[in-house]
C-alpha cells in the first residue's frame, strides 16, 4: 500500500511492508518518477541485533517451560517456580547485557558503539523493572523480608562502588586514598555493614589516637540488627532490638562522641537515617530508589508492602530537581512501588522499543493471577494481547518466526487466526524452509495452509521442470487437478525420451495414486514396466489389457500402450489369450477409427501419418498372427 502527504514542503510517500515502512520523499505532488531520498523504518529493529536474538531465543524456551506450569497446582507450590523462573528471565538478559557491553567497548565504528551502549542502558532498565516487579509482586515479600530483598535490588544495580572499592584497596594507602570515605559511606549507604567495617580498620590502624572512637563506630556497625526470615525472632523481637540499637546511635551523636572525627560523624547521621545527610550524598546514592533503600533502612526496616508507595512517592520528590518532570523509567518504578501493575505495562509499552518485556512480564504476572480483573474492551486479556503483538513482530524476521508459533499457540482466543494469517507471510525461499512451516500447519490441522503451501510449492517445482518434487507437493495438497496435470508432463516426457524421471517416487506412490485417475494410470503403467522388466510377462499383459479396457489410460496415449504390447505379442511363448487378443483388436479398431477423423490428421504431418500407419499394420499383423496362435493352444474355435 503507498500513501503520499506533504511535509513541511517536501512531498513524503509511505509505502508498507512485512514488519517496516519504505519513507520516500517525491519530486512531484502526483506519482513522481524519482525518489531521491529513501529510509526504511522497522517496527521492532531489536529483531537484527545478532546479540539480542540470543535474548529472544533463551527467553523463548523459559516461556515454554512456564505454560507447562499446571494450573491445579496450591499457589504455594507455584511461587518458587515462578521466582524461578523470573529469575532465569532476568540472568538471561544479564548475560545479553554483559556480551553487549564487551562489545560496544571493542568495536572501533563509533556508531555501532553507540547503538549499543543505547541497548545495553534499555536492558539495563528492564532488568531494573523486571527484578523490582520480582520483589513486589512474584515474591511478594512480606515486612522484614521486604527491605532485605530491596537492599539486594539496590546493590545488584549500583555496583560502582565495588570498582572504586578496588582502587582504593590496590593502592599504595587504602586509608589516604581520595575515595577512601566514598567507599566506606557507600558500603553503610547499601547496607554493607562488614565490609564497611573492614575498610574503617585500616583507617584505624594508621590514626592510633583515634582508636576509641573508630572502635566505637565499629561496635555501632557491629551491633546493628538486620531481620532474619529463617530464624526464630519475630518481627516485633526484631523491631525492640533494632529500635535500642537506634536509641544508642542517637545518644553517641547527642553526646558528640564522633565530632572530632567529621566523617565518622556523617556515619553516625546515616545511621540514625537523617534526611538531609542522606541527600547531601545524593553523588553517592545516584538515584532516588536508592535514597528510598537507605532511608527505610535506616528509619523503617519493617515497612509493609502497603506502605511503600507513600515513601517512594515522598523520597522522589525530595531527590528529583522540582524544575523537571520524572523520566519515564521514575515513573515505572513509582508505580511499581504503588502496586500499580497496569500502569507499569501500560508505562513499559510506551518507553521501551519492542514488546519483548511487556509480553514476557505481562506473561509471568498472569500465571501468578495478578492480571485477572483487567480484560480490554476488544475481546483479548492484556496478557494474550502483547504476546500477539511480540509473536508478530517476530514473524517479520526469516528465523525468529518459528519462535513466534509457539507464543500463538498458547494464546487460546485469537492466536490460531493470528498464525493463519502470519504464516501465509512467510517466504518460501527454500524446500527446507516450506517443509518446516508445512509441518508446522499440518501438526495444527490447518489444512487450508497446507493447500495453499503445497500449491505454491509444486507450481514453483513445476515452472523448474522439476517433475517429481511438483508431483509429490501436489499429492500432499490432495489436488487431484494439478495431480492429474503434473502425471501428463510425466508420460508426455516418457513419450519424448522413452523413459521415466524420479522412479523412486512413481514406484512408491501407494494409496496416494488414487487421487486423480491420470495419476493412478501412471503408477499402474510404471507398475506394467516393473512386471515386464522382472520378465513376468502374463501379469504385465494383463495390466496392460485392464488399463485400456477399464479406460484408466487417456486414448492420447492408447497407440503407445499398444506398441508395448508387440514385443509380448512376440514372444515365442503365448502371452495374451484368445480373448484378451480379441480385446486388444478391438482397442486398436476404435483407436483407429478416430485417428482417421479428419479433426485428428489435421494436425499431423504426412511423415506421422506414415510412421501411425505402419505401427497399426505391424500390430494386425502381431495380433493376427498370436490369436492364431492361442486358438491353436487353447484347443477350440470360438463361433
Amino acid at each position: 500500500m503507498i500513501l503520499s502527504t506533504e511535509l513541511r514542503g517536501k512531498h513524503m510517500g509511505f509505502a508498507w511492508g512485512q514488519g517496516n515502512i519504505f519513507v520516500y520523499e517525491t519530486l512531484f505532488k502526483a506519482t513522481g518518477s524519482g525518489s531521491p531520498f529513501i529510509h526504511e523504518v522497522r517496527k521492532d529493529e531489536d529483531i537484527y541485533s545478532p546479540i539480542l536474538r540470543k535474548l529472544f531465543n533463551e527467553s523463548h524456551h523459559i516461556f515454554v517451560g512456564l505454560q507447562t506450569i499446571r494450573e491445579d497446582l496450591p499457589s504455594k507450590n507455584k511461587k518458587p517456580q515462578f521466582v524461578s523462573i523470573s529469575k532465569n528471565y532476568r540472568s538471561v538478559i544479564r548475560a545479553c547485557m554483559e556480551e553487549l557491553q564487551q562489545v560496544a567497548v571493542s568495536t572501533k565504528n563509533a556508531e555501532m558503539s553507540v547503538q549499543y551502549g543505547n541497548q545495553v542502558s534499555i536492558l539495563l532498565a528492564i532488568e531494573l523493572i523486571w527484578n523490582l516487579c520480582e520483589v513486589l509482586f512474584i515474591d511478594a515479600a512480606p515486612a522484614g523480608s521486604l527491605l532485605l530483598h530491596l537492599l539486594d535490588w539496590v546493590r545488584l544495580h549500583k555496583a560502582d562502588v565495588d570498582e572504586k572499592a578496588r582502587d582504593v584497596l590496590q593502592s599504595d594507602s587504602p586509608a589516604e586514598h581520595r575515595d577512601y570515605w566514598d567507599v566506606v559511606v557507600s558500603y553503610v549507604l547499601q547496607g554493607r555493614l562488614d565490609e564497611a567495617r573492614q575498610m574503617l580498620g585500616k583507617k584505624a590502624t594508621l590514626t592510633p589516637a583515634a582508636n576509641n572512637i573508630f572502635k566505637m563506630m565499629d561496635n555501632l556497625l557491629s551491633k546493628m540488627p538486620f531481620y532474619n526470615p529463617g530464624g526464630t525472632q519475630t518481627l516485633t523481637e526484631f523491631d525492640v532490638k533494632w529500635r535500642h540499637w537506634h536509641e544508642e546511635v542517637d545518644r553517641c551523636l547527642q553526646d558528640n562522641s564522633f565530632a572530632s572525627n567529621q566523617h565518622l560523624e556523617v556515619l553516625c547521621k546515616i545511621l540514625l537515617g537523617d534526611e538531609d545527610t542522606l541527600l547531601e550524598h545524593k553523588d553517592l546514592l545516584g538515584t532516588w530508589y536508592h535514597f528510598l533503600v537507605s532511608r527505610l533502612l535506616f528509619c523503617h526496616p519493617t515497612v509493609k508492602p502497603t506502605e511503600l508507595h507513600y515513601y517512594a512517592q515522598s523520597c522522589m520528590t525530595m531527590f528529583l530537581d522540582s524544575r523537571s518532570a520524572p523520566e519515564p523509567l521514575d515513573s515505572i518504578l513509582l508505580a511499581a512501588f504503588e502496586f500499580d501493575i497496569h500502569q507499569v505495562i501500560k508505562d513499559c509499552s510506551i518507553a521501551l522499543n519492542n514488546w519483548w518485556f511487556v509480553a514476557h512480564l505481562t506473561d509471568l504476572l498472569d500465571h501468578c493471577k495478578l492480571l485477572q480483573s483487567h480484560n480490554l474492551h476488544f475481546g483479548s486479556n492484556l496478557r494474550e494481547f502483547l504476546l500477539l503483538e511480540y509473536a508478530s513482530g517476530l514473524f517479520t524476521h526469516h528465523s525468529l518466526w518459528q519462535l513466534a508459533v509457539d507464543y500463538f499457540d498458547h494464546c487460546l482466543e485469537f492466536g490460531r487466526v493470528y498464525l493463519e494469517l502470519q504464516i501465509e507471510r512467510v517466504p518460501l525461499d527454500t524446500e527446507r524452509k516450506a517443509l518446516k512451516v508445512l509441518r508446522i500447519c499440518e501438526q495444527r490441522q490447518m489444512s487450508e495452509q497446507v493447500r495453499s503451501i503445497c500449491k505454491i510449492m509444486a507450481m514453483r517445482a513445476l515452472r523448474n521442470n522439476r517433475l517429481g518434487s511438483a508431483l509429490s507437493w501436489s499429492i500432499r495438497a490432495k489436488d487431484a487437478a494439478f495431480a492429474t496435470l503434473i502425471s501428463e508432463r510425466f508420460l508426455q516426457d516418457y513419450c519424448a525420451k522413452g523413459t521415466f524421471s524420479d522412479l523412486d517416487l512413481i514406484d512408491n506412490l501407494g494409496p496416494a495414486m488414487l487421487l486423480s485417475d491420470r495419476l493412478t494410470f501412471l503408477g499402474k503403467y510404471r507398475e506394467f514396466h516393473k512386471l515386464y522388466g522382472e520378465k513376468r510377462f502374463k501379469e504385465a499383459a494383463k495390466l496392460l489389457l485392464s488399463l485400456m479396457t477399464a479406460k484408466i489410460a487417456p486414448r492420447s496415449f492408447w497407440m503407445t500402450l499398444l506398441t508395448d504390447a508387440l514385443p509380448l505379442l512376440e514372444q515365442k511363448e503365448v502371452i495374451f489369450s484368445a480373448d484378451q487378443t480379441y480385446e486388444l483388436m478391438f482397442c486398436l479398431e476404435e483407436l483407429t477409427s478416430s485417428l482417421n477423423t479428419p479433426s485428428s490428421d489435421s494436425d499431423k504431418s504426412m511423415q506421422e501419418e506414415d510412421v501411425e500407419l505402419t505401427k497399426v499394420e505391424l500390430l494386425r499383423l502381431a495380433l493376427s498372427r498370436n490369436l492364431a496362435m492361442a486358438i491353436v493352444k487353447e484347443g477350440t474355435v470360438e463361433t
